[in-house]
């Protein structure tokens, strides 16, 4: 499994032969700019949320790849009534899918498309697919509904927000990271606005003063499992 930032909370996994892009905002994110989103691979779109910021470049990429949009039930149907492929999910359920089972979890947020309409209830994703298994919290503040995770699954990394303001901080996150029984911690959410800028140093040391690894990667960094 090799999993690729695209700054923000965009990703790309590669699950064998599969092409996974979660959340794409990356043609409205100016740290990015150096990204061609015609490059990617996708043969599947995951969604967490329909705010702009994780939204942003879904129909020019499904266009281009013919991905497959795996949200929750508003979100997918939202992008199926416009002719994409789509799979809808909800809370508390799992689609064994040809790269491996998707279960959609809870994230404590908000949703709404950039015109208002409403974009269901926010969620993440715990994905396992070549006996590696990962938590995408999407934006979310710190849930007690993380303990529920590793009742299931044991992780080999948790992808948590980190900037605060809109999502957890970095104290949050740690205890998220006990939450999930995760000690190995991707960040992202953090440094697109002034609003979510971290101090990078500081962030790595207080993941590291309580044993964990947190991973910041530069954007178009990747990191293999």
């Amino acid at each position: 499994m090799k999993i690729t930032f695209y700054g923000h909370s965009t990703l790309g996994i590669e699950i064998g032969r599969k092409h996974l892009l979660v959340d794409p905002f990356i043609t409205g994110n100016e740290k990015a700019s150096h990204i061609d989103i015609s490059t990617l691979k996708a043969d599947y779109i995951l969604i967490t949320h329909a705010h702009f910021d994780h939204i942003h470049d879904v129909e020019a990429i499904a266009k281009n790849t013919n991905a497959v949009i795996v949200s929750n039930w508003e979100i997918a149907s939202h992008y199926g009534k416009k002719g994409f492929q789509y799979h809808q999910m909800n809370h508390g359920g799992s689609w064994q899918f040809d790269f491996g089972k998707v279960k959609f979890v809870n994230a404590v947020h908000s949703s709404s498309f950039p015109d208002g309409t409403y974009g269901g209830n926010p969620g993440g994703f715990v994905i396992e697919g070549e006996h590696k298994n990962i938590y995408i919290a999407g934006d979310t503040a710190l849930t007690m509904d993380m303990k529920l995770i590793p009742m299931f699954t044991k992780l080999d990394v948790a992808i948590l927000p980190i900037g605060n303001t809109y999502t957890m901080n970095i104290d949050e996150a740690i205890i998220a990271s006990d939450f999930v029984d995760c000690d190995k911690i991707l960040g992202v959410h953090y440094d697109t606005f002034g609003y979510i800028e971290i101090n990078h140093e500081q962030a790595i040391r207080q993941f590291f003063d309580k044993g964990k690894d947190l991973m910041l990667l530069a954007i178009g960094e990747s990191i293999e499992l």
